[in-house]
């Protein structure tokens, strides 16, 4: 009976991702972000080094939240399963065509991301405690007087981030320590809902602090594990670069294909670095950015975006790809791909160093994916006895995810995200004047050789919740963003 059941909703859930998948969302991640890429003059290329530079300064403490604080839970969250499991996923159902999609979805997804982090400033509101809240809920609600949209991509967020998507970070970290070490996953579930209950009890703050101290020594460790394989394989390199080009396009034989590939690509590409979801949006809203003007923020989040999928998913790939274990693969996929990959390289210790990158990436993403989903919790219900029962819920689907089949957890997280994108990407797309004058403003006071500041009062499209965030006083008037 039970396996009936479950039966019945893998095929509803395979027939959800094949209509997401295999041609709304593509069509629509690829045109929303040249519609950003080209209406705001290529951007994410014109100034990524002026981003860059916003991420190092964004380490000054504010009020509240920095920029740097805001950036690492973002990457905790990006930074995951979707980086190395999801890489080797990826490649495995869609050849390695699949690297060029992720990357062509990024390099769009950079300007995507700027836009929808840049409105989640704008819109944000102080909640009791003194926090900034935010995100597409909000901006829904205020920008666009929709409050109906707003909690529905909540309820989507909360399902995906709460539910669907730490049960899969969940699912790598018991998966990685039983291929290396042999552990119980029931016994590793139990003990990554205690580590988990400790950090999210203390909320967003905990959640920030944990991510900072933790994100950087991740990247910068894996990095370095990548960039030795990459050394070592060096001749290997332009060979690499082209099967690459030549499977995304279908021009290889033995992969999965030109549709297969950009289906695998773009679906594991939007899970690892979450452009156009609206997912980042949400933490963006928390920081008091610097210098203080909404955009500063967008281009943060946009170099998080390059972080995650250009420099960490491309090290993954690197090391699957010029490991040579794509010859022999045999029944590893996921996670057991890319340890069977660096073992071949590296020596059998590295085994235990990926079991250990991953226990940190994919812990670091469950406590982050956390806060997102308290955001839109307090967003739904203003009071925070409910966060009590939903702590409960989000432990029992980590604890779930633990021993759930891998399959089954990766495509209840594509259809989660791939209806929140939709919601998301529609209501972006409605705000986008609104979006785009803001963004000009803060480039018309950089060609000045000034510090960027914000008036909301300057801009009459803008309803804020609280009109002491910004400079100025918010009008009510919400005429701009629903021309």
């Amino acid at each position: 009976m039970f396996e009936s059941f479950v039966n019945v909703i893998e095929s509803v859930i395979d027939a959800l991702n094949g209509m997401l998948w295999g041609s709304v969302l593509i069509y629509v991640l690829v045109l929303a972000g040249l519609f950003f890429t080209l209406r705001l003059g290529f951007i994410q290329f014109r100034l990524f080094g002026h981003g860059a530079k916003l991420v190092i300064q964004g380490r000054e403490k504010t009020d509240g939240l920095s920029s740097f604080q805001v950036f690492c839970t973002s990457m905790a969250a990006r930074v995951g399963t979707g980086n190395m499991a999801g890489v080797a996923v990826a490649i495995t159902v869609g050849g390695a065509g699949a690297i060029f999609w992720m990357w062509l979805i990024a390099l769009l997804g950079m300007a995507t991301a700027f836009v929808e982090s840049t409105l989640a400033q704008v819109y944000k509101e102080r909640d009791s405690d003194g926090q900034y809240r935010g995100g597409p809920a909000y901006y829904m609600e205020k920008g666009l007087g929709k409050r109906w949209m707003g909690s529905l991509f909540s309820v989507l967020l909360i399902i995906a981030f709460g539910f669907a998507f730490n049960a899969a970070q969940a699912n790598t970290i018991t998966d990685a320590l039983n291929n290396a070490f042999g552990i119980d996953k029931t016994v590793m579930g139990l003990i990554i809902v205690t580590m988990t209950g400790y950090i999210i009890v203390g909320g967003l703050r905990k959640v920030a602090n944990a991510s900072e101290l933790i994100v950087p020594v991740m990247a910068v460790v894996y990095l370095a594990i990548a960039l030795v394989v990459l050394v070592m394989n060096i001749e290997k390199v332009p060979d690499a670069l082209v099967f690459i080009v030549k499977s995304a396009f279908g021009w290889q034989e033995a992969t999965g294909g030109m549709m297969g590939a950009i289906m695998a690509g773009v679906a594991r590409g939007l899970f690892s670095n979450e452009a156009g979801m609206g997912s980042a949006a949400n933490i963006a809203a928390s920081a008091s950015p610097n210098p203080n003007h909404p955009a500063s923020q967008g281009f943060v989040q946009m170099i998080g975006v390059f972080v995650d999928t250009l420099v960490i998913c491309t090290a993954s790939a690197a090391i699957i790809l010029l490991s040579g274990v794509l010859d022999n693969p045999g029944d590893q996929k996921g996670i057991g791909l890319l340890q069977l990959a660096l073992s071949n390289e590296m020596g059998a210790w590295s085994t235990y160093f990926i079991s250990f990158a991953i226990l940190l990436f994919c812990f670091s993403s469950i406590i982050a994916n956390y806060s997102y989903a308290e955001n839109n919790i307090l967003f739904l219900c203003k009071s925070k006895k409910v966060l009590y029962v939903f702590r409960a819920l989000v432990l029992a689907m980590v604890m779930a995810g633990s021993v759930a089949s891998l399959q089954l957890v990766w495509n209840f997280a594509d259809v989660s995200m791939g209806l929140m994108a939709l919601v998301n990407i529609a209501a972006i797309m409605m705000l986008s004047k609104v979006a785009f004058a803001v963004i000009k403003d803060y480039e018309k006071q950089v060609k000045q050789g000034l510090e960027p500041t914000f008036d909301s009062a300057k801009f009459p499209g803008i309803a804020n919740a609280q009109d002491d965030i910004w400079q100025g006083q918010a009008t009510e008037l919400q005429g701009e963003s629903q021309k």
